[in-house]
Order: C-alpha cells, then structure tokens, then sequence
C-alpha cells in the first residue's frame, strides 16, 4: 500500500502546471484527543492522495494542524470527507487570501509529539479553559480601547514584514520563546488590562490563552481565525483593516499581501523590501528578505560565499555537502551575520 510521494517536486510542479486546474490553498486545525496517531494518518494520507491533496499536515494525541492544498473540482469530496470524521465535522477552513497552484508540491502526513510546538506541560493546566473568540468587528473595537494589550503572537520573521497597528511584536524565533517574556513584560497588568492575541490561522492563540489563563491573567481575548479570517471579515463586511504589510504563510508562496505597505528591509541592501526568500546554496537554505536587484546580483543566494557555491557543478555541490547536517532551524538562521540590514 502506497504511503508515500512516488513523484518529486519538480515532477508534480510540471503536471500542475500542465493540467491548469485552479487549486486551493486552506488551513485547519482542531484540538482533539487522537488515539491512534498512526493509523489516523495512514487514513488520511491515503484517502487524500486519492483527492491529490498536497501539503503539511501534523497529527499527535492532542488534534491536528494542517496546512494544505487541494484542487477546487475536488474541494466538496475533501469537505465530504473532513464532515465524515467526527471531530472535524464543519471545522473552520482558512482558505488562502492569495491563491497559488504551487503553494505546496508534496503530501506530507507526520505524526508529532504536538501539533505545535509549544514545550509546554499540558497536564499542567487546562487547555480547555481558552480565551474569548472575538471576530474582526470586535477585534477592531477592543485594540482601541486604552485598557487593552495586543499581543503578537508570531515570530520575528513574521511581524517583520506585516502585523497589526500597535501591536507588541516579541523578537523571537520560536513560539515557545514568546510564552515566558509575554507574561514577564505583562506580569502587572493581568487583572488591570485586557489582553488581546493574534496570530496566522489562531492555532498558537488557542494554546497560549489557555496558559495565559492558568498564569492569573484575568481578560484574555483572541482574534477567531487570526489574520487570514480577520482579512476576509474586514473585506466582506467593509470594515477598517487595521492590519499593515504582508501576512507570513509557512508555504511556498511565505506571504499574502494584505494592504500595499512595505514595513520591512531588503537584508542585503537595506532597500524597502518584504520578499522572503530561501538561500539558493541548499547547503544554506537560509530564509531572508531579498529584493529583486540583490536576488540578480547575488544569484539568489545570502552571501558571497554561498553565491561561489551556487555556481559550482550540481554534483560538486553535492559532494561539499556530503556528511554534512542542514540545520533545520532556517527560520532562527534569518539572524545570519552575512546579513548586513537583519532586523
């Protein structure tokens, strides 16, 4: 039985592109008790391979966290099918502001300890004892009001390049690291203020007011569906979009432009920029933000150095690579000195 990609990236790439069939980039998660996580994600690898379904999609004991994309003429089966599994039945789908065939280009099914990593101790506390779900209507009303806090709840490579207007955007890599400053910054306010969180999809939300809670922090909100939803309410109900920049997607596409503001830097030149990119080197990978002069003057890639080996051989590169660890923390690597304009 077949659980695995049997074509690449660059194959499937091709045969999207040759089809021209319009497909669907969505988001979901839902927090539920998963028996069985292996055989759950067998069911569900096999059943959306079938749908070709692609994407990134987490299972553990805790729920599932997935990000994914689906071709539109098979849409109403893959909701079908969602319907037909018990928790997941009219869970809220984020679909992509900004639509992208190639947004993911592989079925990725794993299972996880947790779907996000929070490194926290669950037992701890009551994760069902969330904050308050307010919409983009009352979201807008709250972050006005004097008495409230807004917090980010993304990390720096996020908020650099987009974030709401007066928000609190920790400098952070992971969100684990934001959990314990959060509540140290705030430590007096957690009976006085009000206490607003966003995040990308409000998958980090979900947790986190639950834990801001259990620390004695008495008015905890956060945004439903976080900024892709919240982007979608102000535009259908025609209210004030209070967002600026670009929204960071943890697909191919690493952004959705939300207003035309450019907040952020190119990393190499310092020129307005909010482009993320990944090193070319694939010894690298490093992501940072690249304007278009400096992505033709260096070939694409973060240094110099990492440009000389983009220009080797493909095979001579390989073989530099070879016995060599690619760290995956690419993201905390945004922080490269090579970087001359890094926030």
């Amino acid at each position: 039985m077949q659980l695995y990609n049997t074509l690449s990236a660059k194959e499937r790439a091709a045969l999207i592109e040759e089809a021209g069939k319009e497909r669907l980039t969505i988001s979901f998660y839902k927090y539920a008790h998963i028996g069985n996580t292996s055989l759950f994600r067998d069911h569900l690898f096999i059943t959306w391979d079938q749908l070709e379904v692609l994407g990134r999609i987490y299972v553990a004991t805790e729920g599932i966290n997935a990000q994914l994309s689906v071709p539109a003429e098979n849409f109403n089966a893959f909701k079908a099918h969602l319907d037909s599994i018990t928790f997941l039945e009219n869970v809220r789908l984020n679909i992509a502001i900004e639509q992208d065939n190639m947004s993911f280009l592989k079925l990725k099914v794993k299972v996880r300890n947790k779907i996000v990593a929070d490194g926290l101790n669950d037992n701890a506390f009551d994760v069902t004892n969330k904050g308050v779900h307010v919409n983009a209507e009352k979201f807008n009303e709250l972050i006005e009001d004097p008495n409230t806090v807004l917090v980010d709840m993304r990390n720096h490579y996020e908020s650099e390049i987009g974030h709401f207007k007066n928000a609190i955007t920790p400098d952070v890599d992971t969100f684990r690291d934001s959990l314990d400053i959060i509540e140290n910054d705030l430590k007096d306010h957690k009976e006085d203020k009000k206490l607003v969180m966003y995040c990308t999809g409000g998958i980090r939300c979900e947790k986190a007011s639950a834990y801001y809670k259990h620390k004695g922090f008495k008015n905890v909100y956060q945004l439903e569906g976080g900024i892709i939803e919240y982007t979608r309410q102000v535009t259908n109900k025609n209210l004030e979009n209070k967002f600026i920049g670009k929204n960071f997607v943890f697909d191919h596409r690493r952004g959705e432009r939300i207003t035309d503001d450019v907040i952020a830097n190119c990393h190499q030149c310092g020129d307005p920029c909010d482009t993320h990119v990944n090193c070319a080197n694939e010894a690298c990978h490093l992501l940072f933000i690249q304007c278009e002069k400096c992505a033709t003057e260096m070939n694409n890639c973060c240094s110099t150095e990492c440009k000389d080996i983009h220009a080797l051989p493909y095979e001579t590169q390989k073989e530099l690579r070879r016995g060599k660890t690619v760290s995956n923390k690419i993201f905390k690597k945004g922080r490269s000195e090579v970087l001359r304009y890094k926030k």
